[in-house]
């Protein structure tokens, strides 16, 4: 170690020992702060600390409380208003139902005023005419200046214009033609108008005419019929060869005809190749008709083979021969039990544009034939499968590939809710579901169809598992604006919240069923007036009583009313008597058809006022109604197209004699029946309200 390194270090040394020593000394020479004033300051900082905690805590005790109040506040306040509204609804209710109920019943005294009016209006009109008829025949002064020749002329139908002729010998069956040629020679010129010949339906005489008039008509006409209906004629071979001279034949109906065979056939098809409908139902054609029809029927675009059980599946495989049957259009295959699948592939490999499909009466129908047949089949818009007890929901899931607008099942029970979840997905064009007696379908399915738009058509009759809630469903959705027909019957759970829907949500709804629905009563008919559109109720098996009747009598445009079995409705709910039907002959100008069987107290007086009023009555019927004589009912024959009329007594099970009194040991054995239909339907104005 070297003399500077050793200062070096005594140096540092010796510094560190001072400054040692300097701190030990500056520490005991300067006194420490007082600790009362340390002490005193960490008592502030906790006396601080414990006063924040305490108003932290009774703050939280005061929002808490707060907040209870305001939310106990809020629910007196809501119940309040609540009170306050519902007594303010009470009141407007109570308001409303006593100016209601005084309305009603200003208007009943106006409307039956009104109708007492009118009935004595028609009283002296009638009685006017009365009076004008007796000057005319009896005149009592100037009786010498009356001239034979102010009689009234009589009207020559032959001098109507050529078209008009045609027109009203076009309403007369192929018997009356003949019978009005007969007449006169004016009148046989008139029935050889070649319009009056185009269509000629031979099976509506098929009992009375004969072959050799059928073969002359046929030979005279043949240029002229374009639509032949032979459907149950027993005809000899000579005359179906006849039909091959109608050049221009455009519909054939040979169904049900025995005589038909395979050769008769060949010789229709060698003179008829413009056929497009052709009806070969229930006849014994074989394979040989099979390989006929693609040879010659070349445009056939409808083709029944209904129940024809003599071809085979080797038959159907000709319709692909030549220029084939790929313009049919329409094929009705009911009761061909012994087209196996093979057999609708070949229906497929030949007729791919088939729209219309019916299979009825089809046990053996199962689902790969329908996946057979739509594989090369996709513009099938309307299939009808009754009577196929096969077919499942796997052939629905098939026909997803089609467009259908029409499905018509009945009396399976086999297919379930999740074949309308096919529908939903893969139908939305869809406008008619017939689904009547399937067991499994419940208020799912439904639910599944409220989305369809154009749905006019539901059928889902005997369908029993369907109830209040699956119909509410259902016409939430935007199927209750369009759907037209709607026939629940068998329904057994629905009940009057159904008829407080219906009548929210169906504007458009014509037709209902509710038969033997057990939980209407009366208050949903009150309901039911508010449906306005509403042209025919089936009620029948309901507990519809008279009030409920006379709430129904208040709808202005129902046309057709069924309350056969509603035990509730009696005597006080539909009195019949002269007095009503001189008030109905008086308003309903356009009765078609008049059931009053076992309305006893109806007399020959009633008939005058029909003839008078109801000038368009077509059906009237008349059983046991003994106050009427048989002079006054044959005279109404005349006039009405078809009458049934019978004076005896009243059966047993209407409950009352032949002069009204109630048969008092019927009634203790067994209720009255209601089988007896009273059901006036007035004149429609277009066919579909007709059909509905």
């Amino acid at each position: 170690m070297t003399p500077e390194l050793m200062i070096k270090a005594c140096t540092f040394y010796t510094g560190h020992l001072v400054k040692t020593h300097f701190c030990t000394w500056r520490d005991i020479a300067i006194p420490l702060i007082s600790e009362d004033e340390l002490l005193a300051e960490k008592m502030e900082k906790a006396r601080e600390y414990d006063n924040f905690r305490l108003q932290k805590y009774f703050f939280h005790l005061w929002h808490s409380y707060t907040e209870g109040q305001k939310k106990l506040l809020t629910v007196t306040l809501v119940r309040i208003r609540r009170m306050c509204r519902r007594y303010k609804l009470l009141a407007i209710l109570t308001r409303w139902r006593d100016e209601a109920q005084h309305k009603y019943k200003k208007r009943e005294e106006e409307l039956i005023l009104k109708h007492e009016l009118q009935l004595l209006k028609w009283r002296s009109k009638l009685k006017r005419n009365v009076v004008a008829k007796e000057e005319f025949l009896f005149p009592e002064h100037g009786a010498s200046e009356v001239s034979l020749g102010s009689e009234v002329p009589e009207c020559d139908i032959s001098l109507f214009p050529e078209r008009v002729i045609s027109r009203i010998f076009a309403y007369l069956t192929l018997r009356d033609i003949i019978i009005c040629g007969q007449v006169c020679h004016s009148w046989a010129l008139m029935t050889q108008g070649s319009s009056l010949w185009n269509s000629i339906d031979f099976s509506a005489v098929k009992n009375i005419i004969t072959d050799k008039y059928i073969v002359s008509t046929l030979q005279r006409w043949r240029l002229n019929v374009l639509r032949l209906n032979f459907r149950g004629c027993v005809l000899r071979l000579k005359t179906l060869r006849s039909v091959s001279l109608c050049r221009n034949l455009q519909e054939l109906n040979v169904s049900d005809c025995p005589t038909l065979t395979d050769e008769s056939m060949r010789y229709i098809s060698e003179g008829c190749p413009g056929v497009l409908y052709l009806n070969l139902s229930n006849t014994t054609i074989t394979n040989r008709t099979m390989r006929i029809l693609p040879r010659y029927f070349q445009n056939l675009q409808n083709l029944s083979l209904a129940y024809c059980r003599k071809f085979t599946d080797k038959g159907l495989r000709y319709l692909n021969l030549g220029n084939g049957c790929h313009k049919l259009m329409y094929l009705d295959l009911s009761g061909c039990t012994q087209i196996s699948v093979q057999g609708f592939r070949n229906i497929a490999n030949s007729c791919t544009g088939i729209m219309h499909l019916t299979i009825n009466d089809m046990p053996t129908l199962t689902d790969n034939c329908v996946k057979a047949l739509v594989e090369k089949c996709p513009r099938i818009t309307s299939i009808v499968f009754i009577g196929a007890p096969h077919i499942s929901d796997c052939a629905f899931k098939a026909l997803s590939t089609c467009k259908l607008r029409k499905i018509r099942f009945e009396g399976n029970k086999r297919i379930t809710d999740a074949c309308f979840k096919f529908i939903d997905k893969n139908y939305p064009n869809i406008n008619h579901i017939y689904m009547a007696d399937c067991k499994r379908i419940t208020n799912g399915s439904l639910k599944s169809l409220s989305p369809l738009k154009q749905l006019t058509v539901l059928n889902l009759a005997n369908c029993i598992r369907i109830g209040d809630m699956g119909l509410k469903q259902f016409l939430d959705g935007p199927v209750s604006i369009r759907i037209r027909e709607l026939n629940l019957s068998n329904c057994i759970h629905l009940s009057d919240v159904s008829i407080v829907k219906l009548s929210e949500r169906c504007p458009n709804l014509n037709y209902l069923s509710l038969r033997n629905c057990e939980y209407l009563t009366d208050l949903g008919i009150e309901y039911m007036v508010n449906i306005f559109s509403l042209l025919s109720v089936d009620l029948s098996g309901t507990h519809i009583s008279n009030e409920g009747l006379m709430i129904l009598s208040r709808h202005k445009k129902l046309k057709e009313l069924s309350l056969s079995e509603c035990y509730k409705i009696t005597d006080v709910g539909i009195t019949i008597t002269d007095s009503a039907m001189e008030v109905l002959s008086a308003k309903c100008h356009y009765l078609h058809i008049l059931d009053i069987s076992g309305c006893i107290l109806l007399t020959d007086q009633m008939l005058e006022d029909l003839q008078r009023g109801c000038k368009q009555l077509r059906i009237l019927k008349m059983q046991y109604c003994r106050c009427i004589s048989k002079e006054a009912a044959k005279r109404m024959s005349s006039i009405v197209q078809q009458q049934e009329y019978n004076p005896s007594d009243p059966p047993f099970w209407f409950g009352y004699d032949y002069e009204g009194k109630p048969l008092k040991k019927q009634n203790e054995e067994t209720p009255l029946k209601g089988d007896e239909e009273v059901i006036l339907t007035e004149s429609t104005h277009n066919s579909e309200e007709e059909l509905a």
